[in-house]
């Protein structure tokens, strides 16, 4: 039987530069997440010098922000973490799909990689229960699946 290559990546953090791009709409939820991926790099290797976190106001502009890391050379990958809430008009489904757009944009246009944590959940008590409470911290979910995708792409 022939040998079949597997290309995983490493969760080791160590050397990466790292963008951290939060919306400080929802700030309350947004910074819970922000702390749980830093905290995540952190145990698995990565210097906090090497990270910058980028606020910006909602999630509606993280995209432009996000285009302009990816260009800038600078970073490995983008994390990009904020929080949609949905209210009682169609603004959430506008916002988060737009914004989900232009992450996958970014990634494909620059090829790096953007950890895509942004919450779009249907009340502030869904947003808490990601944030670190009862479902997780979705922040250290997207952390996790940037780096892995970092180290996969060092491998290809």
């Amino acid at each position: 039987m022939a040998h079949i290559t597997t290309i995983e990546g490493q969760m080791n953090a160590s050397g990466l530069r790292i963008a951290i791009l939060a919306a400080r709409f929802n700030d309350f939820i947004v910074d819970r997440l922000i702390s749980g991926a830093v905290d995540y790099l952190s145990r698995h290797g990565g210097e906090r010098d090497n990270l910058t976190i980028i606020r910006v106001p909602g999630a509606f502009e993280m995209p432009v922000v996000c285009a302009r890391l990816a260009k800038s050379g600078k970073y490995d990958g983008i994390l990009a973490l904020g929080a949609v809430i949905r209210g009682s008009t169609p603004h959430f489904d506008y916002v988060a799909s737009e914004a989900t757009k232009g992450f996958a944009h970014v990634m494909l246009e620059s090829g790096v990689p953007v950890g895509f944590g942004l919450l779009t959940t249907d009340n502030i008590e869904q947003a808490v229960e990601r944030a670190g409470t009862k479902a997780g911290n979705k922040g250290v979910d997207a952390a996790a699946a940037l780096l892995e995708t970092i180290r996969v792409l060092e491998q290809i």
